[in-house]
């Protein structure tokens, strides 16, 4: 499309515009109005002064898409910005009532696109423990290691978690954020009836997989077929979280399964983040002492982030767990300088169908927090690097050091993660594309330099090769940097049925 005289309000020029959607890989202008895509074409003029921006030799295509984000302050929002991502879904732990929770991000603002899933275990916790609810990732780390909210559910506490989760998905929750690797006492009877509600709603549930066989011989279930054949008895769509992670070695026998599940028509997705190491909080079930062996983990397998301490011992780690129990803690499961390790980690990201998906984990503190409009980051803020880098990551490793052309490895970042969702969710529809008509959420980067920069102990490091970055037109991130009082984002729903 080609066009002059009357321009639009912001024209990038000259980039190399990847849309995977379409195929288009080519020297493109991309005009931008009202916070949509107006035109993608050559000779496009802004209507007003400064609103071209030559962004010649640099990649331009549809912002990333984060399907498992823990996120919610605004120094960890902005290191998503700076690592592409317009949009981040809290989607495995969820929210429960999700209603406050859009409520809060809306009366906050944030820089990017946000969305919640209902909350199975924050439900649990009210339907089995008595705890109030509290949409908030906080109020379940508090009460993670709590024994009353992990045991065994009667079936009037199974009609009452799912009464809950009904009613968040009427006020438009995502899906639903199935946590059962912390609550493994949980049955497998609970679970198949948590999918069947999604099914009846037409959504997906997102799950933190319970533990496998191979690491759990008396477990009540295999974690991996448990998922397969939930998606088979109930015809719910299966998300499984971060398959990197909860899978580890045995990787190969988990996307074997979810492969053949797929081949027969089950609904089953996949997600993995390009690290060796997760993060949690230290009172997590598979963290007790005794059952770290399980994992082939030990004590000092364990680096507990607020003071930087490689746990020592098993008397430490009990100390800690009762002490600090969502206190985060970074968790060495796979060796990233290993090269075969690395191949695992690349057999997670390469999988047909897998999207990239970070699990980015909100700030601790190590000093009295700043003031949490502060930027950059003091070094008292810490994380995890999948917070800061994990796209960045992704498509230096899956590019430049792995098999994919760039379009396919963005196609993980955005598209498919908007197709996952699209068919509830209006809003995705728009998103994760850049095409005549779309949100313009668009992220502009040098393909040559774009890498991760944080690392596990300087974890704040935003990425590098990001040039600018817009949410619903809006800048977010221009130059390099943030844009102090950019508040875009705007809430992602699903629609009820």
């Amino acid at each position: 499309m080609e066009a002059s005289a009357d321009g639009w309000d912001l024209v990038l020029r000259s980039g190399r515009v990847i849309d995977p959607e379409s195929g288009l890989d080519a020297v493109r202008d991309v005009a931008v109005a009202a916070g949509r895509i107006a035109a993608v074409g050559t000779g496009l003029t802004a209507r007003v002064s400064g609103g071209d921006v030559d962004v010649a030799g640099q990649v331009v295509t549809a912002g990333f898409i984060d399907l498992h984000s823990h996120v919610s302050d605004l120094g960890g929002l902005r290191l998503q910005a700076m690592d592409g991502v317009t949009t981040a879904l809290e989607l495995e732990a969820g929210v429960t009532p999700v209603a406050q929770a859009y409520r809060r991000a809306s009366d906050e603002g944030r820089p990017i696109n946000y969305g919640f899933a209902a909350s199975w275990a924050l439900a649990r916790m009210e339907a089995v423990a008595g705890l109030p609810p509290d949409a908030s990732l906080g109020a379940f780390m508090a009460r993670i290691s709590d024994p009353a909210w992990q045991r065994p559910a009667e079936p009037a506490q199974v009609d009452a978690l799912l009464a809950r989760l009904a009613d968040d998905l009427a006020d438009g929750a995502l899906g639903v954020g199935v946590l059962l690797g912390y609550a493994p006492a949980a049955s497998p009877a609970e679970y198949l009836r948590v999918a069947g509600l999604a099914a009846e709603a037409g959504v997906a549930t997102f799950t933190h997989a319970r533990d496998l066989i191979e690491m759990v011989p008396a477990t009540l279930a295999d974690g991996a077929e448990e998922i397969v054949r939930a998606a088979g008895e109930t015809g719910a769509h299966m998300h499984y979280c971060h398959v990197n992670s909860t899978s580890q070695r045995h990787i190969d026998r988990v996307l074997g399964l979810v492969a053949r599940a797929q081949a027969a028509g089950s609904r089953v997705t996949t997600e993995a983040y390009p690290y060796g190491s997760g993060m949690t909080g230290i009172g997590a079930a598979f963290l007790a002492p005794e059952r770290l062996g399980e994992r082939g983990l030990t004590p000092s397998s364990l680096t507990y982030a607020p003071t930087a301490e490689q746990v020592a011992s098993a008397d430490r780690l009990r100390e800690l767990r009762v002490t600090d129990p969502g206190g985060l803690v970074i968790i060495e499961m796979l060796s990233e300088d290993d090269p075969a390790d690395r191949a695992l980690l690349m057999r997670s990201l390469t999988f047909p169908g897998a999207v990239v998906a970070s699990d980015a984990m909100p700030l601790t503190w190590t000093a009295p927090q700043a003031d949490p409009q502060a930027w950059p980051l003091p070094p008292t803020a810490i994380t995890h690097p999948r917070t800061a880098g994990t796209f960045s990551r992704a498509l230096r490793m899956l590019t430049r050091e792995g098999p994919l052309g760039l379009s396919e490895a963005l196609a993980k970042c955005s598209l498919e993660p908007a197709r996952l969702l699209q068919d509830r969710v209006p809003a995705l529809r728009g998103k994760g594309r850049l095409r005549p008509g779309g949100d313009a959420d668009i992220v502009v980067f040098d393909p040559a330099t774009i890498t991760d920069q944080a690392s596990y102990r300087h974890s704040t490091r935003p990425a590098a090769g990001i040039r600018h970055v817009l949410v619903n037109g809006e800048f977010v991130v221009r130059d390099g940097d943030i844009v102090a009082g950019a508040r875009p984002g705007g809430p992602v729903r699903a629609e009820p049925c």
